[in-house]
């Protein structure tokens, strides 16, 4: 098989952190009915999504390869003269190392995304020195041994010591110096995280099934996933037996007979197990674990997630379905999960795209990705906060380094990912965010204006050099219940529905031009099991009510090595409505874009998006009884 780099990367559901094209690479089994665009197709244009990226863009800037390199060196024996880094990286924090893995992954996606060329270069330089640690590890630590850690963590794992999640960090290692190679043609990656998967290959097979077992009950992040990506770049297939060790079954099994067994069970150390578990699926087609995928984001998505399209608290699931009014809290939800839901998500949309699971995406990357960050200096978030009256923490910018802020700059390195899809007739419209799309094998560059969130609408105008027969597939959102409409070239759009999407096919020609309204509109989005608890929300958006900076400091704005414990936030306004529709009493403020507020209440709040809130208490969920006759 001999296939071109762009190819490969979108015949995957996982690019753009698909495998790279190589001499023995790995088609998948099965055939993708939708699939994504390399992140060098799409370009954000002039819209809050730029600057978002422009910020993490900063931050990543900002980052001190050699103290990210610190502990790797102290481990391998050689010289460094460093400031240690804080919170999770502080050399004697047992997940250190985690971060640097993360940072390779960032710079691959904005290199690969923007052609950030200073973003490219500084994750070259940290492969090259990372090359050098695990050289010098050499035959003290086993061949292919890399970590900011000694191998002797792993022995205590296998002894069922106490330890912390040793192969959770080497995953996200591996994964930053997989996609160094897919994304920044970094050879020399490869040959480390090779070297890492043989080290791991070794060690699993010392094992027997008994004793892995017991071994997968410890976090190991997405050990499966990785080591399926790399198979289907090599053709190792040592590589693919390694990861199917890391299929945990005990988390599988159940989800397979479509039972519901994730009470009590840390929420983040599952979701990248069924990352793994669809990347299996596409690699060899055994059904068994698109069932696994399926079900699992069934009953996570619509059963145990909030308005924001968030999970967990207190980083677990600790009730059952559909129990969830007494769940809010400070440590609702961990942006971790959003994170990795919305990785599955696009394998699920890529098996069978209908509009279903990019309505789920859209509300939690509105509501969970983008008002994460901190706008000021592009630090992010650990947990977002659903109970009313606490505010949002966020990191310190060289001391807290936790999981999340890991996750945090990949997701803002990459928020171009999943606006358009393709198939080999036509194009989906996922998102409405300002981009163009360079759709280079057909010939087209498609430019999207979008104004979605204040006006309703969304234009989409096509440049090609010669007429272009196309199915332009526009996702109807929930949200406008059924009121979208189209028209191209200012004429009603001889178009049709499918699977929630509105499709024009027909012969496209340069300046044709396509106008979506959307119309927006608040509703209601009630606790399951209350319905008198209730988020608000306008189109995709989770509203948030402004409760003011009173009693609030840097210092508890400010995370630290961990995120601060929260005092007891005050009273919750609590509403009275005349009726179900929440334009009873709430009413938008005509000079104020996405601004709303209350009216007749004993105290009337103002709303805003969730995503602008930054300094000051919120709530988002209320206690809304009926108006007494």
């Amino acid at each position: 098989m001999n296939l071109t780099r762009r190819q490969f990367m979108a015949a995957s559901a996982l690019a753009p952190l698909a495998a790279a094209a190589g001499p023995a690479s790995v088609k998948d089994s099965i055939q993708a009915q939708a699939q994504p665009f390399d992140l060098g197709s799409i370009r954000l244009t002039d819209s809050s999504f730029l600057d978002l990226a422009e910020h993490n863009r900063n931050f990543l800037q900002g980052l001190e390869t050699d103290r990210l390199l610190h502990t790797f060196r102290l481990t391998a024996g050689l010289t460094t003269s460093a400031a240690p880094l804080g919170g999770w990286e502080k050399p004697d924090v047992e997940l250190r190392g985690h971060f640097t893995g993360h940072f390779l992954s960032a710079c691959a996606l904005m290199s690969a995304g923007s052609g950030d060329t200073m973003l490219r270069d500084r994750g070259h330089l940290v492969v090259a020195e990372l090359a050098k640690c695990q050289k010098a590890n050499g035959a003290a630590n086993g061949d292919g041994y890399l970590s900011a850690f000694p191998p002797s963590f792993f022995d205590r794992l296998k002894a069922g010591q106490k330890v912390w999640a040793p192969w959770y960090t080497l995953h996200k290692i591996m994964a930053g110096l997989l996609d160094m190679y897919v994304l920044a043609r970094n050879e020399q990656a490869l040959d480390v995280v090779r070297g890492m998967a043989g080290w791991t290959k070794r060690w699993t097979d010392s094992l027997s099934d008994e004793d892995m077992a017991r071994i997968l009950r410890v976090e190991f992040g997405g050990m499966n996933e990785v080591l399926y990506n790399l198979y289907a770049v090599t053709g190792v297939k040592d590589y693919a037996e390694a990861a199917h060790r890391f299929d945990h079954e005990h988390l599988f099994g159940p989800l397979a007979d479509g039972r519901d067994e994730l009470k009590g069970l840390h929420v983040n150390t599952q979701i990248p197990k069924i990352v793994g578990a669809a990347r299996r699926y596409e690699l060899t087609g055994e059904t068994r674990y698109r069932r696994v995928a399926e079900f699992f984001w069934t009953q996570v998505t619509q059963h145990r997630a909030y308005a924001t399209g968030g999970t967990s608290n207190d980083e677990h699931w600790r009730s059952s379905p559909d129990k969830l009014a007494d769940e809010l809290g400070y440590s609702t939800q961990e942006c971790c999960c959003t994170y990795n839901l919305l990785k599955l998500t696009r394998h699920l949309f890529a098996w069978s795209p209908e509009a279903r699971y990019f309505d789920y995406y859209e509300r939690a990357f509105y509501n969970g990705i983008l008002g994460t960050m901190n706008p000021a200096n592009g630090l992010t978030m650990y947990y977002v906060p659903l109970a009313t009256g606490y505010w949002k923490v966020f990191a310190s910018p060289r001391g807290s380094f936790w999981c999340c802020t890991g996750t945090g700059v990949e997701s803002f390195s990459k928020l171009a990912d999943s606006i358009y899809f393709h198939d080999e007739n036509g194009l989906y419209v996922n998102l409405f965010v300002a981009s163009e799309l360079d759709w280079e094998e057909k010939g087209m560059r498609l430019s999207q204006y979008t104004s979605s969130l204040s006006r309703g609408e969304t234009r989409l105008r096509i440049a090609t050099a010669k007429p272009l027969q196309l199915a332009l597939r526009i996702r109807e959102p929930y949200w406008t219940d059924g009121k979208m409409t189209l028209t191209v070239n200012g004429k009603t759009a001889d178009a049709a529905r499918a699977d929630g999407y509105w499709v024009v096919d027909r012969s496209w020609e340069n300046g044709d031009e396509v106008r979506a309204t959307l119309p927006m509109r608040l509703h209601v989005h009630p606790m399951p099991d209350d319905d008198t608890l209730q988020a608000i929300m306008y189109g995709p958006v989770v509203l948030a009510g402004e409760l003011g900076r009173e009693g609030l400091t840097e210092d508890m704005r400010r995370g630290g090595d961990n995120p601060p414990e929260m005092p007891q936030p005050p009273a919750a306004p609590e509403f009275v409505a005349e009726s179900r529709a929440p334009q009873s009493w709430i009413e938008m403020i005509e000079k104020s874009p996405l601004t709303f507020r209350t009216k007749g209440q004993s105290r009337d709040v103002t709303m805003v998006p969730l995503s602008r809130i930054v300094d000051q208490r919120y709530g988002v969920y209320w206690r809304v009884t009926p108006k007494q006759a």
